[in-house]
């Protein structure tokens, strides 16, 4: 790891431990005890972007994404059970709990073309829709967060929305740059077309 990498992870690890919201949904999904586990994806860019831009109140979030990984159990209902607990746990998120080794059970139905099953979380996260989203935080026991970046947190804290082909295609991206409305919430974000 390079010298701006590792101040970008401790960037990262002070901004979690610096916003209770995220901290507590941290130690809330650590309470299932999955054995590989993140909130990630546009749960930590927000945390990012909205401290990059001065917000005082976080931005709306669609959803707080956990990411898990388990080949044991892959049944779609797991992962509604584990939402309903996450849900009794702290009802303030929005909870969305995916297992990682289940996604190529059903993305072909969802997005229209199939892909290979993945083999670890960090893969899974390697493959999220942008580099800036390809980011996860898990806890460890001593409340240390721990970074899940295969690509790099530079586009994150460059606040640069750029396409990963990893498994997001080019009319999928363009749809989630309209929909995300990113310069709208974020100012000072490039996005880069495709």
């Amino acid at each position: 790891m390079n010298t701006s990498e590792a101040a970008y992870q401790q960037r990262l690890v002070e901004i979690a431990r610096e916003t209770p919201w995220f901290m507590e949904a941290l130690v809330a999904v650590r309470q299932l005890a999955l054995p590989e586990w993140c909130i990630g994806a546009g749960a930590v860019r927000n945390l990012v972007w909205d401290s990059l831009h001065g917000k005082s109140s976080p931005s709306q979030l669609a959803d707080v994404d956990v990411a898990y990984f388990d080949a044991t159990n892959t049944s779609p209902g797991r992962d509604q059970e584990l939402q309903g607990r996450l849900q009794a746990l702290d009802p303030r998120f929005p909870w969305e709990v995916t297992n990682q080794a289940g996604v190529h059970l059903w993305f072909e139905k969802y997005f229209g073309h199939a892909v290979e099953p993945l083999s670890s979380l960090e893969e899974a996260v390697a493959s999220w829709p942008e580099f800036a989203t390809a980011v996860g935080l898990t806890l460890g026991p001593d409340n240390a967060p721990r970074v899940i970046a295969p690509h790099g947190l530079e586009d994150l804290f460059a606040i640069v929305v750029r396409r990963n082909p990893a498994r997001v295609s080019v009319e999928t991206y363009r749809q989630r740059i309209a929909q995300k409305r990113y310069r709208e919430r974020w100012p000072q974000v490039t996005v880069v077309p495709c």
